[in-house]
């Protein structure tokens, strides 16, 4: 009897053990993720890239990483009231250099947190050129919009399902060497996963998305995690496409892109109520078509939501050119509004009254912030 009992004991001592693994690897509660977002500012802030790279690679690879350039425009930033930046990744630099890319980010962050900025990092990517390469990228193409921005895994990184262990070791690697550094807001597993897909490479985002969320989570960070979802009219659950489905059911935080009317960011903050998290607009500022800072922030500010709009400085990006500049590029006169963008490469203001908007809102959102803080 004795030796029974002793075995039920180890037996419900190790079964609550395999618990508490398994709940520290599942999706975080509505509760966690609400008091998560409590102990944030109000985040605002820009998906970056410095402007002297043309896409992921340039910006991370050793060759062209460049710590004075991001040191300078993350002053820029914060001078204007940023404290996030969303920033990408990519599985063919830790496959080159795990080492090396680490001890970039770990630069990276050291630069960030002097700025007081915590970037949000992104993991995947299906937007763009399907073929990335490493190794010196080509030059931006004359007045073309994000002429050079790369996918990963790309093409054929995602159809090959024997790659998938390194993708494995690429997303683990990076998160559990930061899984438990405050410098980090959270990860962006993959953006705009269903961007741009065949019906083949549908079925294969639909397989790999849920596994990169699981790697995510078995690296046990204390950071959250999320995808966001950005196109279709209605994200209430029973709309959701297979895709968006595992967006929304794994994200610790909800984030979602929207480049529209500001009418149309407030009936995506309502669609996405009522799955009770805290909720980032991960990509917005298009402003000829109609997603500007004026009308975008206040709505963000009713509703308490994050903001981090496309594009910083005017580069090799050439985002202030519009999307119809694929069809037709500006290789004359520029647009007559920038689409993205915040500052001309030498760090002045495109639009200064942006800028003070931005100083004011985040001070008055600092100052509510601090005051509830010192209620606790």
């Amino acid at each position: 009897m004795v030796k029974l009992r002793c075995n039920l004991l180890i037996g419900f001592a190790l079964a609550l053990l395999a618990s508490v693994a398994t709940a520290d690897t599942q999706r975080w509660s509505p509760e966690k993720a609400n008091a998560w977002y409590a102990n944030q500012r109000w985040l605002v802030g820009s998906n970056y890239i410095p402007a002297d790279a043309i896409n992921q690679l340039e910006m991370w690879q050793a060759d062209t990483f460049n710590p004075a350039q991001i040191n300078m425009e993350l002053g820029w930033a914060t001078a204007a009231g940023m404290n996030t930046m969303r920033v990408f990744l990519h599985d063919k630099l830790w496959e080159q250099d795990a080492e090396g890319f680490r001890k970039r980010i770990d630069e990276f962050l050291t630069i960030s947190a002097h700025h007081g900025i915590k970037p949000l990092f992104v993991f995947f990517d299906s937007c763009w050129d399907p073929n990335p390469k490493l190794g010196p990228q080509h030059p931006p193409i004359p007045g073309v919009h994000n002429s050079g921005w790369v996918q990963s895994p790309g093409t054929a990184g995602l159809a090959d399902a024997a790659n998938y262990p390194k993708l494995k070791l690429y997303v683990q690697g990076v998160v559990r060497a930061f899984a438990n550094d405050n410098r980090i807001l959270g990860w962006d597993i993959w953006n705009e996963p269903d961007n741009g897909k065949s019906a083949e490479q549908l079925a294969q985002v639909t397989t790999l998305l849920p596994q990169a969320f699981a790697w995510a989570r078995e690296a046990d960070p204390s950071q959250p995690l999320t995808s966001g979802v950005w196109h279709n009219e209605d994200w209430s659950a029973a709309k959701l496409n297979p895709v968006e489905k595992i967006q929304i059911e794994q994200s610790d935080i909800i984030t979602f892109h929207v480049y529209d009317w500001p009418e149309v960011l407030e009936s995506r903050i309502k669609q996405l109520q009522p799955y009770g998290r805290p909720i980032v607009v991960t990509e917005y500022l298009a402003r000829g078509a109609g997603s500007t800072f004026d009308t975008s922030l206040p709505i963000a500010v009713k509703y308490h939501v994050g903001m981090i709009n496309w594009g910083f400085a005017d580069g090799k990006t050439q985002t202030r050119f519009p999307w119809d500049s694929w069809q037709k590029p500006y290789t004359g006169n520029g647009p007559t509004v920038w689409h993205h963008d915040v500052f001309h490469a030498d760090g002045r203001p495109y639009r200064q009254a942006e800028i003070d908007q931005l100083r004011a809102l985040t001070d008055a959102a600092q100052k509510s912030f601090n005051k509830a803080r010192s209620k606790k």
